[in-house]
């Protein structure tokens, strides 16, 4: 029997952001305890009801925020993430996590979690392959934070090229292994 796990979804402002809702749920399908945070352009693509409905649990939408037991959430979820799973990572996000932002519950999450982080981005070709976000990649990669694509495929844009977020059930996977790895 799996052990469950707290799970933290960091939900970036990109299209692929309905993608998040169809991992929330395979998640807690699978047995995690599952928190998500949102960045404002996050709540523009999914509502935050759609994974509290989800989860189950509250979403973190402010780094003011106060859970009704009177807890900080994004100081309680990132003590309690066993893993930390950002996406999509938009150039943006990228270059916030980079730099150390918190101006957002995700970045503010990232800079707190002591846990494996898996960044999944998102973006057109043009933006994936422009220097200064490789350099940001660079960034994280140095940090030891997990990279998860992006893959070629169908844009937002209406082109097929690198830039497309990884599938759910692949990010699932890459969970799934570093929650092993942790175990053992």
């Amino acid at each position: 029997m799996a052990v469950t796990k707290d799970v933290l979804l960091g939900v970036g402002g990109g299209i692929a952001a309905y993608k998040l809702a169809f991992l929330a749920s395979r998640l807690v399908q699978r047995g995690h305890r599952v928190r998500v945070a949102m960045t404002p352009r996050a709540c523009e693509f999914v509502g935050p009801l759609t994974f509290e409905g989800l989860t189950g649990r509250k979403v973190i939408l402010s780094s003011t925020q106060v859970d009704a037991d009177g807890t900080a959430p994004h100081l309680e979820a990132a003590k309690a993430a066993a893993v930390y799973v950002v996406a999509p990572a938009t150039a943006d996000l990228l270059a916030k996590l980079a730099f150390g932002a918190a101006d957002d519950p995700v970045s503010l999450l990232a800079t707190t979690c002591r846990c494996p982080i898996v960044v999944c981005p998102a973006m057109n070709d043009a933006m994936w392959t422009s220097a200064v976000v490789q350099q940001n990649v660079a960034t994280l990669c140095a940090r030891g934070w997990q990279l998860l694509g992006p893959v070629k495929g169908h844009l937002a844009e209406g082109y097929d090229a690198i830039g497309r977020m990884v599938e759910p059930e692949a990010i699932a996977e890459a969970i799934g292994r570093v929650l092993g790895a942790a175990r053992g």
